[in-house]
């Protein structure tokens, strides 16, 4: 579980990032969430978005997704949300206690 402070972190680091990943008109197919899963594996931190010919609920596909990864829900904003889950061992991210 993130803290208020460690998620304000990794909200700014985010704030840069491309979307990773992209959510379209399927909705959330087997095929997103295996793409979210590499790019979490390798990175840690990702931004997904959702297209805007997609019906799908930003906030009820962010929980359906992090659930599925077992990842941390950062933040969802707008159509984006930011996942992360931390490495193990040789982390990217220093996080904030």
């Amino acid at each position: 579980m993130l803290t208020g402070k460690q998620k304000q972190y990794l909200k700014a680091l985010a704030s840069h990032l491309p979307a990773t990943v992209q959510i379209g008109k399927d909705g959330l197919a087997f095929s997103v969430i295996d793409s979210a899963e590499k790019n979490i594996t390798a990175n840690e931190l990702i931004k997904v978005k959702i297209n805007q010919n997609s019906a799908e609920d930003i906030r009820h596909v962010a929980e359906l997704l992090a659930d599925n990864l077992g990842c941390e829900l950062v933040q969802v904003i707008g159509r984006n949300c930011v996942l992360f889950r931390q490495k193990d061992d040789k982390s990217h991210y220093e996080l904030p206690r």
